[in-house]
């Protein structure tokens, strides 16, 4: 075991600002003797001793110092800092007494930092000699150091004219600012360039690194090389379509762009065509007068220097589009015809025939008809397409007239009709040049006419002239005539019904007479009727008794039949009731 005094202590108690340090004082006295005093000290600026605390078996006695509001003892006689500033790292020293034993002491190296350093912040500005970038550190402790980079590689300080001054500002609060500014010489290559700082902080014993956002500089040159470029691909430009000319420079700021077309040995000012202050000219719906040379010139006006860069623009057109037709003569039915297109264009071209329903009917650029009527189409449609020009394609409509005498196609006949009937005949052709239509009876007509088509409605009302001769419609045009006949026949079904209902009426009429003869024999039979006069009852008689029914009767019999059909007939009766 020990014969000494021996005093222990951490050499370095790390806190953080505004936390609370506990510095601790671990202490040996031989034969496990107590202590005589424990005193606490720091070392000030002048490097002199300043007693916190002096302690002994009576009490403890606080020193009235700067730390008196912020110190407490434990009961292990630890010293304890409470809100710890940047101004606190200092050496604190524990000196403990203990009789024939002596005096020892030992101190702890109090080191106060804060958790992070702000972000570093850059700012950016031109000057001559060039400050690329300007670095601010706020809010450390220790003070850290700031680096500087460019695309990821380290700065050094007297290498190729960098310069990296710096500054180092303690606020009041204890914390520092550092603010680093980096010059250095630029090229047109460095326009790509990335910068950014690094602030190297102390934490916990460790060195840690705190990079910053990375900012580009806006560097001025000129331009030294010029494009100009049609959009889209200026191989597929066709009629109707709409150009952009877009002109690009490699300097900055951007010169200024005009626009030229060459027009024979003059070149013509498209300047004001063009937006303003872009390098860009927008051609709309262009076509074949927009094909040949365009420039773009670009004027630098910090050295008034000028580049030049043409470009031709080839627009895809087809035009000329016209059908041929042999023979060329009139044409009627039953005759061949042959229908040729022809068109031209820069590119190639393929030809497609379509009828007036757009049906596909042959490719190339013929097309073969025969055996012409009226019937079959007489429109047809030729297809001119540029397969190297997606969307290239124009179309020319042509009519086949095939001319001939009227043919009557439809006609109402024969039609059953009643005597007096309202009816409507109809008369339907199909002619080239267009027919008339005539009846041979009067009537009100309507025409309607569809292409090589005419249809007449003729209302009339049916008679017994028209019953027996029928009706005419004749079509005619200077290529002949047509007449077809429409016969009238009586609607016998008709007839039929009619007479039906007349009978079936007859004997309605005489079971409802034979009902009611039935029902007036059957009254007279219960008496309920008087039959002549000696039947009529005598009402100028006295009252007769209520049970007695008195009837007054003249003959004994008479024909029940015969009375009964003259009563019902209403006729008058015999001489033998009179």
């Amino acid at each position: 075991a020990a014969r000494k005094l021996e005093i222990s202590m951490p050499p370095v108690v790390e806190v953080e600002v505004g936390d609370t340090a506990r510095i601790e004082c671990n202490f040996y006295i031989p034969e496990n003797a107590s202590y005589t005093y424990i005193d606490w000290f720091y070392v000030d600026r002048s490097n002199r001793q300043v007693r916190l605390y002096h302690v002994t078996a009576n009490g403890v006695l606080q020193d009235d110092t700067d730390y008196k509001k912020r110190l407490s003892l434990g009961e292990d006689k630890a010293l304890s800092i409470s809100e710890v500033t940047p101004q606190d790292p200092k050496t604190f020293m524990c000196q403990v007494g203990a009789g024939s034993y002596g005096v020892g002491e030992n101190s702890t190296e109090l080191s106060v930092y804060s958790e992070l350093p702000a972000n570093p912040g850059l700012c950016s500005r031109l000057s001559l000699p060039p400050q690329i970038a300007r670095c601010v550190s706020k809010n450390s402790f220790p003070a850290p150091n700031i680096t500087w980079h460019k695309n990821g590689e380290q700065l050094d300080a007297q290498e190729n004219q960098v310069v990296i001054p710096s500054t180092l500002i303690r606020e009041s609060s204890g914390l520092f600012t550092v603010s680093s500014i980096l010059y250095a010489p630029v090229t047109r290559e460095d326009r790509h360039s990335r910068y950014h700082c690094t602030v190297h902080y102390w934490l916990r014993g460790q060195i840690r690194a705190l990079d910053s956002q990375p900012v580009q500089v806006n560097i001025f040159y000129p331009a030294e090389n010029l494009k100009l470029k049609v959009m889209p691909s200026s191989t597929l430009v066709k009629e109707g379509d709409n150009v952009t000319l877009v002109c690009e420079a490699d300097g900055n700021p951007q010169p200024v762009f005009s626009f030229f077309k060459k027009n024979l040995d003059e070149w013509q000012d498209l300047t004001s065509l063009a937006e303003p202050d872009s390098g860009v000219l927008r051609l709309h719906d262009v076509n074949k007068t927009s094909n040949g040379t365009y420039r773009c010139q670009s004027l630098d006006l910090d050295d008034m220097s000028q580049i030049e860069e043409d470009v031709d623009l080839v627009v895809n057109y087809i035009e000329g589009v016209h059908v041929k037709m042999e023979p060329s003569s009139t044409l009627r039915e039953g005759d061949s015809v042959t229908l040729s297109c022809d068109a031209y264009s820069p590119v190639g071209l393929k030809y497609q025939w379509r009828d007036d329903k757009g049906k596909k009917l042959v490719e190339g650029n013929q097309l073969f008809l025969k055996n012409l009527t009226f019937e079959k189409s007489n429109t047809f449609s030729c297809k001119v397409m540029a397969p190297s020009v997606p969307g290239l394609e124009q179309s020319k409509k042509v009519s086949v007239a095939v001319e001939g005498k009227p043919r009557i196609v439809a006609i109402s006949s024969p039609l059953y009709v009643r005597q007096d009937q309202v009816i409507n005949l109809t008369c339907k052709a199909i002619a080239f040049p267009p027919p008339t239509v005539q009846w041979s009876i009067n009537g009100t007509a309507h025409e309607y006419v569809d292409n090589q088509h005419i249809a007449s409605n003729l209302t009339v009302r049916v008679s017994h002239e028209l019953l027996r001769a029928g009706a005419m419609c004749r079509v005619s045009n200077r290529l002949g005539v047509s007449e077809e006949h429409i016969q009238l026949l009586v609607d016998q079904k008709s007839t039929a019904e009619s007479q039906g209902v007349i009978i079936v009426a007859i004997i309605v009429a005489i079971l409802v007479v034979a009902v009611l003869g039935a029902v007036i024999y059957f009254l007279h039979k219960k008496g309920k009727i008087p039959c002549g006069r000696a039947g009529k009852q005598d009402i100028t008689k006295p009252e007769a008794r209520k049970d007695k029914i008195v009837v007054e009767v003249k003959s004994d019999k008479l024909s029940e039949e015969a009375g009964l059909l003259q009563g019902a007939n209403g006729e008058k009766r015999a001489a033998a009731d009179q």
